[in-house]
């Protein structure tokens, strides 16, 4: 019979190793260390674990639980193998010696070696690492060779001799590298934007370091990912900004690239989603790889090696893609800020959903070697409560279920695929652990599903369309935070919609006193907003002339407002309001002192607020004299006339001129914005206006 399948944890006072399926059983010859454990770790050639603690390092074989090397070291913060084992890295936290120099933390020893009685294993290799991100050694898949990155160079070393650097590659400022996967030994070095040059990715073939094979020059790039396939033949760079100058993330703004090894593809992945990129990940054929995309509820979509989407799952609130060691599963899930759903797909079957798992709120989600179990964890410091490990078969069942007390770490031991048993994942089921029936006693099923809170008065309803989500039938997600919404003719912001209100489609709201407009009945429909505004002011300022001239009809004879109020036609429209209020104030003050000097004078008992009337008698209305007269057709194209129609017509043409300039830039080969391309959609809509406009001139 096979091996059993294993993972190791590391909880605050202990580290422990567990065979699963089908004993779920400490292995029997590993005796738990307790005390200060800093970390443990699995090879990736399934041999050996490694852990550390405050005084020493032991890497024992992971078969057994026997120990295979005692390393005396102290503040061992981080341990790491070389791909086939054969190399154990150590980084200790940085110091300084007596002379005040910083001392070489970073050690290289050989994993297994043979000891004179009564000496000490020595490295045989030490650095200073000052930063624990990234501090340890890139290996190519056969050990031949090994690298570090230093200030503008690659240092690339023998692995049986790392006294002396092999080779290097000088790229100045040169920030992050990955060596590919596979027999193919080549690198990818990443460098940021500088002095206004682009950002850059580019891939050597070690060690020949004249020329590129591939590379690819981007902006809008602070930091990236660079991820390799299995095969080593392409190269996702995922590329992220600190800061979004749109201020549509607070995360900053994430693009993403395809690269071929040998040169022949160099594409940036077009995403059909507005938003930032979530996850992106290969699958393990090398063939194919997922990304999560947009602004929640996110989507999910496959891609082949040349970037061409195959497939797209149903949106939701997702942000992690997994694929199976075997390739043919692909969960989707939602972790962190999300409700810990797990959507398993068969891929082979027509991407076919399995079945979805409620995790809770796990850190850690990793899949087993053979593809057929799901493991999740809560780990601290992200959660100190609820901290434990449960299994869950592909199939969506629970198998397995321990608690644990502040949980750091816990890991898959890897299994080299031909060692894996034949068979379908799926059948049959295997039966679960007595652990996982006493958890499902304890999880208390509700007896009705729990939505969203709705009040009284809403209950018993269906949701309205524009409280819906996306994957619920809603409107997609607009991000309109410091970016101007496009109208429906490219220009100026399209006017809000009040939730449940009646969406009026002919464009302004009617104004108290206003002549009420038919819509439709003069052609609005054709018209953009910023003509239906204008068309509004003309019609509200002949409607104010219209009632100032009946205004004045009447008050021939009657009561008016004398000529010292505030209003139109006082003389402050073009003051300031501070100005307007200073000369309110001194026509207040005369009008009381004239009101007093004739209550003093007895002509007049009270205060006259009408100039119509002095000393009780009527004064005569003065003859109303005819100034206005409409306006010559030259008048309105003259540069300095204030008529609206005027105004409107040189915006049109203003417009017509920068849609025009822009058919020029996308006819020279320049790549335009979406708002680019919008507006010179437009261009149509706007040549109509611009020629009903004439004609209205005319």
């Amino acid at each position: 019979m096979a091996s059993p399948l294993q993972f190791a944890y590391r909880t605050q006072k202990a580290i422990g190793i567990i065979d699963a399926d089908p004993v779920y059983e400490p292995l029997p010859g590993f005796t738990k260390p307790e005390g200060n454990l800093r970390c443990c770790v699995y090879s990736p050639c399934s041999r050996y674990l490694a852990w550390a603690s405050s005084e020493r390092v032991c890497v024992v074989d992971a078969s057994v639980g026997h120990i295979l090397t005692d390393i005396v070291i102290s503040n061992v913060f981080e341990v790491a193998f070389s791909p086939r084992g054969s190399f154990l890295s150590t980084w200790e936290r940085p110091a300084k010696d007596e002379a005040g120099d910083a001392t070489k933390n970073f050690k290289i020893w050989r994993t297994i070696e043979d000891v004179p009685d009564g000496t000490e294993k020595q490295p045989i290799g030490k650095f200073v690492q000052k930063s624990q991100t990234g501090w340890n050694l890139q290996y190519t898949s056969d050990e031949k060779f090994c690298a570090r990155l230093v200030t503008n160079e690659v240092q690339f070393y023998d692995s049986d001799n790392l006294g002396t650097v092999w080779d290097k590659l000088r790229v100045e400022g040169i920030t992050d590298f990955a060596i590919a996967p596979g027999q193919s030994h080549n690198v990818a070095v990443f460098v940021p934007e500088r002095k206004g040059q682009p950002a850059a990715v580019k891939v050597y073939n070690v060690p020949q370091f004249t020329n590129s094979i591939s590379q690819k020059t981007f902006f809008k790039s602070d930091k990236v990912q660079l991820k390799w396939n299995s095969l080593g033949t392409s190269l996702i760079v995922l590329a992220q900004t600190d800061v979004d100058k749109t201020n549509k993330s607070y995360y900053g703004e994430t693009n993403l690239y395809l690269l071929s090894a040998n040169g022949s593809l160099d594409a940036r992945i077009t995403l059909d989603k507005d938003g930032p990129i979530h996850d992106v990940s290969w699958s393990p054929n090398g063939r194919e790889f997922g990304v999560i995309y947009g602004y929640m509820p996110a989507k999910t979509t496959i891609f082949n090696h040349r970037g061409v989407a195959t497939h797209s799952f149903p949106i939701g609130p997702r942000n992690t893609i997994i694929f199976s060691p075997t390739g043919r599963f692909a969960l989707v899930a939602g972790f962190g800020n999300l409700a810990g759903q797990i959507d398993v797909y068969d891929l082979e079957k027509d991407f076919r959903k399995i079945c979805t798992i409620e995790s809770g709120n796990p850190s850690v989600c990793q899949w087993s070697p053979d593809s057929r179990y799901i493991m999740t964890a809560t780990t601290s410091p992200r959660l100190r409560v609820d901290n434990g490990v449960k299994l869950w078969h592909v199939g969506g069942g629970i198998m397995y279920h321990e608690d644990m007390v502040e949980l750091y770490n816990v890991s898959w031991r890897p299994v080299l695929q031909e060692s894996l048993p034949l068979g379908d994942p799926l059948h049959p089921v295997p039966t679960p652990h007595s652990s996982a029936l006493a958890y499902l006693g304890t999880v208390k099923t509700p007896s009705k599903p729990v939505g969203a809170y709705r009040p009284p008065g809403a209950r018993g309803m269906s949701t309205p369309l524009h409280f819906r989500r996306e994957d619920e039938g809603g409107a997609a997600h607009v991000m309109s935070n410091g970016t101007q919404n496009v109208g429906p003719n490219g220009f100026g912001r399209s006017r809000r919609q009040v939730p449940g209100a009646e969406f009026l489609e002919s464009g302004s709201r009617a104004v108290p006193g206003a002549p009420t407009d038919v819509p439709g009945a003069n052609g609005d429909e054709s018209l953009s907003k910023t003509a239906l505004k204008n068309k509004k002011k003309r019609n509200n300022k002949k409607a104010k002339e219209v009632d100032g001239k009946d205004g004045e009809k009447k008050d021939a004879g009657g009561l008016a407002p004398p000529a010292q109020d505030q209003g139109l036609g006082s003389g402050n429209e073009g003051r300031s309001p501070e100005r307007r209020g200073q000369h309110y104030n001194q026509q207040q003050r005369h009008n009381r002192s004239r009101s007093r000097h004739n209550y003093q004078g007895g002509n007049n008992p009270g205060r006259n607020r009408s100039n119509t009337h002095q000393n009780g008698q009527a004064m005569p209305a003065p003859p109303q004299i005819q100034t206005s007269q409409p306006p010559a057709p030259d008048s309105l194209l003259s540069p300095g006339s204030q008529n609206p129609a005027s105004k409107k017509l040189r915006s049109l043409q203003k417009k017509i001129r920068a849609i025009e300039d822009l058919e020029m830039r996308h006819a020279g080969g320049e790549k335009l914005e979406d708002t680019q391309m919008k507006k010179i959609a437009t261009k149509t809509a706007v040549v109509k206006e611009l020629e009903a406009m004439e004609k209205e001139v005319q």
